[in-house]
């Protein structure tokens, strides 16, 4: 005779799978989230650092080959927010080199009779 026990066996992968189509969705969710989000952002960051670097470069070449100051001391000369920006200095060239965190850069170059100038951006 048979047994009395007349369930079915249950499949664990049958049981498991809408969780992990939930967080699948979830993920696809936050992963489309983030790129909507990247794609409107990133555009006016982008500005807002090339703007930093910028200014930051033409302030500090102004500072070092004008005033004639150390690369150091011309930090001083920038505005609140501008810890991100790097500086570096080629004398032989007579340029300075500001860079925002890794995203943009731009030089500003001395020249004689002008002061210092942004190199074009291309």
């Amino acid at each position: 005779m048979a047994t009395g026990n007349n369930s079915s066996p249950t499949i664990p992968s049958l049981t498991i799978a809408p969780r992990r189509r939930r967080w699948l969705r979830w993920l696809l969710f936050v992963l489309a989230l983030f790129a909507v989000l990247l794609v409107v952002f990133l555009s006016p960051l982008r500005s807002f650092a090339l703007t930093g670097a910028s200014y930051g470069a033409r302030v500090a070449c102004s500072c070092r080959f004008v005033g004639g100051r150390e690369l150091s001391a011309c930090r001083q000369d920038f505005e609140p927010g501008m810890e991100f920006v790097s500086l570096s200095e080629d004398a032989q060239e007579r340029s300075v080199t500001a860079r925002f965190a890794w995203i943009v850069s731009d030089k500003a170059t001395y020249r004689e009779g002008w002061g210092c100038m942004l190199d074009s951006w291309k």
